[in-house]
């Protein structure tokens, strides 16, 4: 049966294909990405509810769903889920409102 929806929640699950058209590149993404998940000087727990926070910003909805679950699954908390989403988008609208001085470097510059 078709999706209605333009982001169909089975493709999550064929994310792993994308090494059948580029074998080597897709191998060193899922490597590189492994390692990037791995303990290190944060923990497991640390780094998947920064990868649900990116995810937010980024607006994936396959990465929501696959961060979502695996912070529960590491005992993150729901208000901690939404503080992380809050970190993320005062981040993200900071960012965006700071790249208004160039808007008005540019317009005090065309002004002259």
């Amino acid at each position: 049966m078709a999706s209605n929806n333009y982001y169909d929640p089975a493709d999550l699950r064929k994310f792993g294909n994308i090494t059948e058209w580029s074998k080597e590149l897709g191998d060193k993404f899922f490597d590189y990405y492994g390692k990037v998940f791995e303990e290190g000087a944060l923990t497991a727990r640390e780094k998947a509810l920064i990868a649900l926070a990116v995810a937010h910003t980024e607006q994936c909805p396959y990465c929501i769903d696959a961060y979502t679950k695996d912070t529960l699954q590491r005992g993150v908390t729901k208000e901690e889920m939404m503080e992380a989403i809050h970190v993320g988008a005062a981040i993200k609208s900071g960012a965006t409102l700071v790249h208004g001085v160039m808007m008005m470097n540019k317009v005090n510059k065309l002004e002259m």
